[in-house]
């Protein structure tokens, strides 16, 4: 019992009225204190390795088999309840006297009503609010199949994916991340319903700035320019990189990479009057002469000739 203690104690989780019992025990047992002393010691070791966040599923299996493990638990015995009371019984009588027992209950009761008041009249923040649904859950995967010996008893373990929604503000990191997975949605709904909000946030200058690491809103809309199959989710991303045309290299490569090879007219239309804050460009001048010349488009080789001779009268 000390020994379980000792890892409760350790990570934070033993009961107060259990805590007096263990510090006389370790005062009197070396074998525990040195159980304390390897724990204690580990912890630099632990500290040195990254974290690693578990998977979804990883979660799942785990919740499943911790709650199967508990249900197979058997109850706690008379006697094992009785000697766990008769410790913290003695663990009150060696290290509470009567008058710091009550200086804590005071404090404690004091304490606690401050608390309350102040939480009574805290301003509450709006949080993000999220639905879950669990008629609507599926079965992910089976992870395992039980079968009674001699009867027709068949247990069968399985993983559910249950929808959830969340309700919360466009600033929020949960929202901006959720609309950055639905901006490579297979539902072209969805796909575009998030670009379309991911590019008004960037004309706006709301968290859209320019990523090394391939994240973030401004690389997402990049992605749906440069890759997308519906001509209006591009429309869309062009939309929201329009600001950073004049400042980002990689969004005027993209922006220029659509003029040039964008299967789609309305875009290749779109671009040449985003890309006339820059038509003094060398890189844009030329792209702008390949598509006066070779463009399908009798529209866009004539806008894209006009926007050559514009920045010819510039420079």
């Amino acid at each position: 019992m000390a020994k379980d203690n000792i890892v409760l104690a350790y990570y934070g989780e033993l009961p107060d009225e259990l805590a007096g019992s263990l510090e006389h025990h370790l005062m009197t047992c070396d074998e525990c204190r040195v159980e304390l002393e390897m724990l204690q010691a580990m912890e630099p070791n632990l500290a040195s390795l990254p974290m690693v966040e578990p998977s979804p599923n990883f979660l799942t299996q785990s919740r499943m088999r911790l709650d199967d493990a508990l249900d197979l638990m058997p109850p706690r015995g008379v006697l094992t309840r009785l000697r766990t009371n008769f410790f913290v019984w003695m663990g009150h009588l060696r290290s509470a006297p009567a008058l710091a027992t009550l200086l804590i209950g005071v404090g404690f009761i004091g304490g606690n009503f401050v608390n309350r008041y102040q939480i009574a009249h805290a301003p509450k923040p709006i949080a993000d609010k999220f639905y879950k649904n669990d008629t609507q859950a599926v079965i992910a995967n089976v992870t395992g199949i039980d079968r009674t010996p001699d009867s027709e008893l068949v247990q069968v373990h399985y993983n559910k994916i249950v929808p959830e929604t969340i309700e919360g503000s466009l600033d929020s990191p949960e929202v901006r991340e959720l609309l950055l997975k639905g901006a490579s949605a297979t539902t072209d709904d969805v796909r575009s319903l998030s670009v379309s909000m991911l590019a008004n946030e960037c004309k706006h200058g709301h968290q859209c700035a320019a990523r090394d690491d391939g994240k973030g809103v401004r690389n997402a809309l990049l992605v749906a320019l440069r890759y997308d199959k519906d001509a209006g989710v591009r429309l869309k991303a062009l939309e929201g990189l329009q600001p950073y045309i004049a400042q980002d290299h990689k969004v005027r490569d993209a922006v220029l990479d659509s003029l040039a090879n964008d299967p789609d007219a309305k875009v290749r239309m779109t671009t040449v009057s985003l890309l006339e804050p820059v038509q003094h460009d060398s890189s844009v001048r030329q792209v702008l002469r390949h598509a006066s010349t070779d463009d399908e488009n009798p529209y866009i080789r004539t806008v894209s000739y006009q926007a050559l001779q514009g920045s010819d009268s510039i420079q």
